[in-house]
C-alpha cells in the first residue's frame, strides 16, 4: 500500500538573517507531483517483515521516517529539485507482494527522469529496487547488465522457503536466471564470523565478489577501487545498495544485527565518492537499509543515514527519462 508523503516530518531549523543560501532540507524538499522536474526523490519502505523472518531485531519498518527527521535539518547544498516520494507499506506477511508493488514504484521514478533514494525498512527492499530497475531498463534494452555493489556485512544470499531480509541476493541470481541475464554482485565488507562456510559456497557458486570487513582498511583502498573500477566495465547500469550493518555497531547500533568490527565511516564514504565518480550515469538508484529506530536510542544510525543520503544526493547525474511508457 502506497502512503502520501507527510511533509510535517520535514521540521528544522530556520536562519532567515544568513539569506537566501543558508537553507536546510526540510526548506528545500517538496512532495512528488506528476511532471515535476527531474530530481532526487526520497522514499521509504516501511518493512521488517524480513527481519522478523530472518530471526533479526525487528523495528526496521521505522527507519524511513527517523531518517526523514535526521535528513531535515542538514544544510542543503544540492543543485537538482529536492522531492519526497512518500512510503510504500507491507501489511503483516505480505512480503511476497510488496516486492511487485514496489517494482511497479520504482519503475515510475526512473521513467520520469528521477534518482531514487529508498530508505528501509530491512535488506529485503532489495528485491522490488533491483527488480524495477531491470524492468524499467528493459524497455530499451531487453538484457540489461546491472552491476550490483552491496555494502554489507552479509551476503544476503540464504536459502529458505520464504523471502527474507537474507535472501532478497539470492531471489535476485534466480530472477537472472530466469530472465537469462547476468548475475553482477560484489558485496564489500563481508564478516567472516557472521557468514556460513555455506554463505561463502552458494557466493563461490553464483560468481559473487566480495571483499571482507578486514580488507576495507585506509591503507589498503587501492584494492578496493581497482576491483570495483574492473567491476563496472561489465556494467550498463548500477545499482547501490548499503545496509547500515557495514558500519561499527559504534558507529550504527539501530540495526538488525550490529557489527562488532565493521567498515568504518570514513572508509565507506570514500569508496562511495570513488564509485559516484567512476560510474557517472550508470549509478540508477541506491538505498539506505536496515534502519531500526528502536535499537536507536540517540538516533545515531538515523543520523549516519542522513549523512549518507546527502552524499549520494550530491552531485548525482541527471538520468534521461524514457518516452511513450506509462506506469501505474
Amino acid at each position: 500500500m502506497r502512503q502520501r508523503p507527510d511533509m510535517a516530518l520535514w521540521q528544522g531549523r530556520r536562519d532567515p538573517e544568513e539569506g537566501e543560501r543558508a537553507k536546510r532540507w526540510h526548506q528545500c524538499i517538496a512532495p512528488l507531483r506528476e511532471g515535476s522536474p527531474r530530481g532526487i526523490v526520497v522514499a521509504g519502505v516501511c518493512s521488517d517483515e524480513g527481519v522478523r523472518r530472518n530471526q533479526g531485531r525487528p523495528g526496521a519498518r521505522g527507519g524511513p521516517e527517523a531518517i526523514r527527521r535526521a535528513m531535515a535539518n542538514q544544510a542543503f547544498h544540492l543543485e537538482r529539485p529536492l522531492y519526497d516520494g512518500g512510503n510504500l507499506l507491507c501489511p503483516e506477511n505480505h512480503l511476497e507482494d510488496l516486492a511487485q508493488e514496489q517494482a511497479r514504484w520504482i519503475e515510475g521514478f526512473l521513467h520520469q527522469g528521477h534518482f531514487p533514494i529508498i530508505l528501509g525498512g530491512g535488506h529485503e527492499i532489495a528485491l522490488g529496487n533491483y527488480l524495477g530497475l531491470s524492468r524499467h531498463l528493459a524497455k530499451n534494452n531487453p538484457a540489461p547488465s546491472i552491476g550490483i555493489v552491496n555494502f554489507d556485512a552479509h551476503f544476503d544470499l540464504r536459502q529458505g522457503q520464504a523471502p527474507t531480509s537474507g535472501t532478497p541476493f539470492r531471489q535476485v541470481a534466480e530472477y537472472c536466471w530466469k530472465e537469462d541475464l547476468p548475475f553482477l554482485y560484489f558485496c564489500l565488507g563481508i564478516s567472516e564470523t557472521a557468514n556460513t562456510a555455506a554463505l561463502f559456497d552458494r557466493a563461490e557458486a553464483l560468481g559473487v565478489q566480495y571483499l571482507k570487513d578486514e580488507e576495507l582498511t585506509p591503507w589498503n583502498l587501492a584494492l578496493a577501487e581497482a576491483r570495483l573500477r574492473e567491476f563496472l566495465t561489465e556494467c550498463d547500469a548500477l545499482y547501490l545498495s548499503i545496509d547500515l550493518d557495514v558500519l561499527p555497531g559504534a558507529v550504527a547500533p539501530g540495526v538488525s544485527a550490529p557489527a562488532i568490527r565493521g567498515v568504518s565511516l570514513e572508509v565507506l564514504e570514500h569508496l562511495l565518492r570513488f564509485l559516484r565518480s567512476e560510474a557517472g550515469a550508470k549509478l540508477k538508484l541506491a538505498d539506505l537499509a536496515e534502519c531500526n529506530p528502536e535499537d536507536d536510542p540517540d538516533g545515531r544510525t538515523a543520523r549516519v543515514a542522513a549523512r549518507l543520503a546527502h552524499l549520494l544526493a550530491r552531485e548525482v547525474p541527471a538520468p534521461v527519462p524514457d518516452k511513450g511508457v506509462e506506469y501505474e
